[in-house]
């Protein structure tokens, strides 16, 4: 597969439309060309956006224009300009990136079922669906905050990702490619406040990548961390953090 044949994958690569054979030449790929990785950012995030639109329904004659149109329409490869402003805004706290949001946003579309794990097994079936979808739904409203802030760590051998609304006092910590815990463990996350450690919920042992809603508001904290804790988790830190994050300003 050429080089010009991978660029043309970034639309079914982000909408997971790719055999795996493609999708692990495009991913070899995408490790070291901007242009690709700004575009599977723009796609997956329209995706996101087009699966909670209303449906509306369109003219007949629109269906017959795009058809004649897209056959002298080219692919075109984003400038490397833009890309170029979004990665200048730097490595502390800042506005969150087209590819740190895609990311994001496909970790919480993909794993939005964490919230089923996360609440009482023994509801029903719809109960549980719909903490789920309403899980999904707060994940995708603090990502998508216009005043959305983001700050990245290395963690159990994976990356993690916290992003912080201030509007929303919310926060959401997205990981991908985690370790699991030893047997017996979970990851717990914290807030830092004022030298005293909040418990903001449990990561989903059985899931490597995930997007977690912290439980509870921000409320000035001024850091985050991760410990390693009993099923079911503790009130108070039992070990030594495995990772911690301040946040974003």
């Amino acid at each position: 597969m050429t080089a010009t044949d991978l660029h043309a994958l970034t639309g079914a690569y982000a909408l997971h439309a790719l055999y795996d054979d493609e999708r692990a030449a495009f991913e070899r790929h995408l490790a070291s060309c901007d242009s690709c990785g700004q575009e599977v950012a723009e796609f997956t995030a329209t995706a996101g956006r087009l699966a909670r639109a209303d449906t509306v329904g369109t003219r007949p004659v629109m269906r017959e224009q795009v058809l004649e149109r897209i056959t002298t329409v080219r692919q075109v490869l984003p400038g490397a300009a833009a890309f170029e402003r979004v990665r200048r805004g730097g490595r502390g706290g800042r506005a969150l990136g087209r590819w740190a949001l895609a990311a994001c946003v496909a970790a919480a579309a993909a794993f939005g079922g964490t919230a089923v794990w996360q609440y009482e097994r023994a509801q029903g079936a719809v109960d549980r669906a719909a903490q789920a979808e309403r899980h999904a739904e707060d994940v995708a409203g603090v990502l998508a905050a216009p005043d959305a802030r983001s700050r990245s760590v290395k963690v159990a051998g994976g990356a993690g990702t916290l992003v912080v609304s201030a509007s929303r006092d919310r926060a959401v910590f997205a990981v991908s490619r985690m370790a699991p815990p030893p047997g017996g463990k979970v990851y717990q996350l914290w807030f830092a406040d004022g030298g005293k450690m909040r418990s903001a919920g449990l990561m989903d042992p059985d899931r490597s990548s995930q997007a977690v809603l912290m439980q509870g508001a921000v409320d000035g904290a001024s850091g985050i961390g991760i410990t390693v804790e009993p099923v079911g988790g503790s009130k108070q830190p039992t070990s030594a953090p495995i990772a911690l994050l301040g946040v974003p300003a």
